[in-house]
């Protein structure tokens, strides 16, 4: 079964949201208005009774209210709703005075009359013919002390007509308010995700050889707005992760091709005639480099690549790198005899890492220091801890490096003179490996140059 859609089941989910607002809204409404309906008849008998007891302290006894109603009579008049029924304690079944049809069930007037004492009390009832009223009960003294049970009724008709009339608008006017309720949030809701059409037309447009389409995130609302930014900054990231492959890929191609067509050149022409088999060891000791030229190019590529993928590696551990730079040290100290050059290690500090791969970053350094160093020269390896971080700087002097070429030193392949590098073996990766070494490592790798004068790398390390 094929799921809804989005707007679907948002509009669905708004629509059934309104819908039970809308009718929590009317029945409270409606016990609000039965509620207003209730006070105003409590408060309008509560006024009449109080007009009703100061006219019977006029009267002298009970039986003067039989032959003089007209008093109470008045205060009733005009009143059509309201019943006003007095009684004598002695004789219950007989009304002292009777004004207006009340109920028409004696048995609940008299168990309201039973129930009535001097404080004022109220009293729901309906009668038989399905008419409610609300009675106001009373016990009220004469002047010779008698005290007379006064019933004052009102039926509320008026309120329940209000009432049904308020039922019927409401459910006449619901399932239109639903309706509206209905096509509004279906509106809203398709206007709020135009936005994600132009997502996927984006997504449609992009391909790995196009990836230069960006999202507008101009007048979108802030939550989509944080996405197409986002959006946007992973298509830039893959944009110049693809570009780096294929640049990389073109650099590898061109690298790899000189010393296959190398070899099978000498192969080529060693084999158009007989050789001797002194000929045939040069030319097999030639192949030879040719091919540790090659795998070097592997082996640095397949570095490259575990660099790339620091899940892989082993949990960092607190390292002293004074002592990984005297290792690396130790390491070129005969190569650095042969040419008359001294190698200096000053400072201490400890950071956190891989020991291998940071030997292997400081190893890249130091053998392209050697390499450019003039004899009889220092080659300066210093240590320094600071606030944050934690800098190692490989200096020597030389011819230097140019501008133009510092910001490039890093990158795959780059040579600042191809051809001696490669005659001096040199692959074209290892300040690459630096790179990532220290990318790995949450570090930076840096290079300060003057022509002529001193060349600095430097490893900075975050302080642990």
């Amino acid at each position: 079964m094929k799921p809804a859609s989005l707007s679907l089941r948002l509009g669905l989910t708004v629509s059934i949201l309104g819908a039970l607002l809308v009718v929590f809204v009317a029945i409270l409404a409606y016990f609000a208005l039965t509620h207003e309906l209730n006070a105003l008849s409590r408060d309008s008998l509560e006024k009449k009774i109080e007009q009703v007891e100061h006219s019977l302290k006029l009267y002298a006894d009970a039986s003067e209210i039989r032959t003089k109603p007209h008093i109470l009579l008045d205060q009733v008049m005009g009143h059509d709703n309201l019943t006003l029924t007095i009684y004598d304690q002695d004789n219950l079944r007989t009304p002292l005075l009777k004004s207006g049809s009340g109920m028409s069930d004696p048995r609940l007037e008299l168990k309201a009359i039973r129930a009535t004492t001097e404080q004022l009390a109220y009293t729901s009832n309906t009668d038989t013919e399905g008419t409610k009223f609300l009675t106001a009960s009373r016990l009220i003294r004469l002047k010779d002390g008698t005290r007379v049970p006064v019933l004052l009724s009102t039926d509320n008709a008026h309120d329940q007509a209000l009432l049904s009339a308020y039922l019927r608008s409401t459910l006449l006017a619901l399932p239109l308010l639903l309706i509206f309720i209905g096509l509004s949030a279906w509106g809203a809701v398709q206007r709020g995700l135009a936005p994600l059409r132009e997502f996927r037309k984006v997504a449609a447009r992009v391909t790995t050889q196009d990836l230069d389409h960006r999202l507008s995130a101009v007048n979108m609302p802030q939550e989509l707005s944080e996405l197409a930014l986002g959006i946007n900054v992973m298509l830039h990231r893959l944009d110049a992760g693809v570009q780096q492959l294929s640049q990389f890929s073109d650099d590898l191609a061109h690298e790899l091709r000189t010393p296959i067509n190398n070899l099978m050149g000498k192969a080529q022409v060693t084999l158009s005639r007989e050789r001797t088999t002194e000929e045939y060891k040069n030319v097999l000791v030639s192949c030879i480099e040719e091919l540790e030229r090659v795998a070097r190019i592997v082996s640095d590529m397949l570095f490259l690549a575990q660099a790339s993928h620091p899940t892989a590696h082993a949990p960092f551990e607190s390292i002293a790198l004074e002592d990984e730079v005297l290792k690396v040290v130790e390491l070129f100290a005969l190569s650095a005899q042969d040419k008359q050059i001294r190698l200096s290690v000053v400072g201490s500090a400890q950071v956190s890492g891989d020991r291998l791969m940071i030997q292997r970053a400081i190893s890249n350094l130091l053998s392209n220091a050697l390499r450019h160093c003039p004899p009889g020269n220092t080659v300066s390896l210093i240590i320094e801890s600071g606030a944050t971080q934690v800098s190692l700087f490989v200096s020597n002097p030389g011819v230097g490096i140019e501008a133009q070429h510092l910001p490039h030193l890093f990158d795959r392949f780059y040579r600042v003179d191809s051809s001696r590098t490669r005659s001096q073996g040199s692959t074209g990766l290892g300040l690459a490996i630096v790179r990532s070494i220290m990318s790995l490592h949450k570090g930076v790798a840096q290079v300060e140059s003057q022509p002529g004068e001193m060349t600095v790398f430097r490893l900075a390390f975050p302080k642990t």
